[in-house]
């Protein structure tokens, strides 16, 4: 194995196609300002080192990255790689992950706009992630202990799961596909919208208009908070602990809760036939309703 330890690296492809390499404590920065630092490279163990250049790891294998620095003008880091994990990491550049496979990310806290676009097979432990559009269009994604905060986050995702995890966002989980969120704090605005096979299981969501235009929608003994509008159009299954603020013309399904402060059932462009409860007794169902105006037309 090459050992490359205390020194620095300004020009561009300064080790390009390295392999099996350890690189310990070096810096990538200065005047000549040289970009993919380690493109095309393999077999690699980069400790403690600092990067201020941009695109230093592009079609990148087998790669391990531990304590080290990326800073904001370190752009779209990593791109193209495969087989790479990060462990106490920080990465303040645009677009640090894109197109990568088979990535494990610990304790590393992110704050990069257009992290990890269209990526497959990625684990995240711990740590933190700001961004607006994280993970959009990627696959089989699990994450647990993550603290998340931006905007328009996990949109069509595909085969995901998250465990007690805090969610401080809005437009989350957009046309998502088989995602199940267990034990976590989801905050924001119109969650889930068109999502596909959603699944929230002990979850704490805040925010309103939540889940509409929902198919396969499962809430599992989860809570509500400033949730008025919700599961407008959605195919659902709900069991709620608490209050929902308000429900709309759920389309179908079942919506159980301790207490509803409102059921709107009108100016409905599609057949309301779920059943909407408050725990053990029936309120009111849009089947109910929609017959009951029938027979009021008819007089």
């Amino acid at each position: 194995m090459i050992i490359i330890k205390e020194a620095t690296f300004s020009a561009e492809r300064a080790l390009y196609n390295l392999r099996d390499a350890c690189i310990k404590r070096c810096r990538f920065e200065g005047e000549e300002d040289g970009e993919s630092a380690m493109k095309e490279s393999a077999d690699l163990r980069v400790e403690d080192c600092y990067f201020d250049l941009r695109y230093p790891l592009w079609h990148a294998k087998n790669v391990a990255l531990l304590n080290s620095v990326m800073t904001v003008n370190c752009r779209a880091a990593l791109w193209y790689d495969r087989n790479v994990s990060l462990e106490n990491c920080t990465m303040n550049g645009i677009k640090a992950l894109r197109e990568c496979t088979d990535v494990t990310i610990t304790n590393t806290a992110a704050v990069s706009p257009e992290f990890g676009w269209k990526c497959k097979n990625i684990r995240v432990v711990g740590g933190s992630i700001q961004s607006e559009y994280a993970f959009l269009l990627s696959e089989n994604l699990t994450a647990s202990g993550l603290n998340f905060k931006g905007k328009y986050s996990f949109q069509y995702v595909k085969n995901a799961k998250f465990t007690k995890c805090t969610f401080d966002t809005k437009d989350a989980f957009w046309h998502t596909k088989n995602v199940t969120v267990k034990d976590s704090v989801i905050k924001g605005e119109y969650l889930g919208w068109y999502s596909r096979n959603l699944t929230l299981i002990r979850c704490k969501i805040v925010g309103t208009q939540p889940l509409c235009y929902c198919k396969g929608l499962k809430l599992v003994d989860c809570e509500t908070e400033n949730c008025d509008l919700s599961f407008e159009y959605s195919k659902v299954k709900a069991n709620i602990k608490g209050e929902i603020v308000s429900v709309k013309n759920p389309e179908k399904g079942k919506i159980v809760a301790d207490k509803i402060g409102e059921i709107i059932l009108k100016d409905s462009v599609r057949k309301n036939r779920a059943g909407i409860f408050v725990r053990t007794e029936r309120i009111k169902s849009a089947r109910t309703e929609n017959r009951r105006k029938k027979e009021k037309a008819q007089k």
